[in-house]
């Protein structure tokens, strides 16, 4: 996953997203808590929020990728494992209620062998 493939005139582009995950823009949007309308104007997909939250996914879903073996595997986890020490919140959670560093310093504890 490079962030490259992803970027449209500036910003991150919710179709290029949607089409590697081979999912919706509607979809994506749901996962990371945005409205459906999020995706659909120019003005809204350029806004703050909306970025941060493509990036912050994006950011989550290369570092694991490369430890499950595939983009699309990585989004499933993403979406569905309810993280230890979390009450059980996925990941996808996580980064709505606007918790993406804990779920970097998650990773960064399982991957250095330890235990979340």
């Amino acid at each position: 996953m490079r962030f490259q493939e992803f970027v449209e005139d500036q910003v991150f582009s919710p179709a290029l997203v949607a089409d590697a995950l081979r999912t919706t823009k509607a979809e994506v949007a749901d996962t990371l808590g945005l409205g459906r309308d999020a995706f659909s104007r120019a003005s809204r997909i350029r806004a703050r929020k909306t970025q941060t939250r493509l990036r912050q996914m994006l950011e989550i879903l290369h570092r694991v990728s490369a430890h499950i073996g595939s983009d699309l595997a990585a989004y499933a986890w993403f979406r569905a494992e309810p993280l230890p020490g979390f009450g059980g919140m996925t990941p996808d959670q996580l980064v709505r209620e606007g918790k993406a560093a804990q779920v970097h310093a998650y990773l960064d504890q399982v991957m250095a062998g330890g235990y979340a």
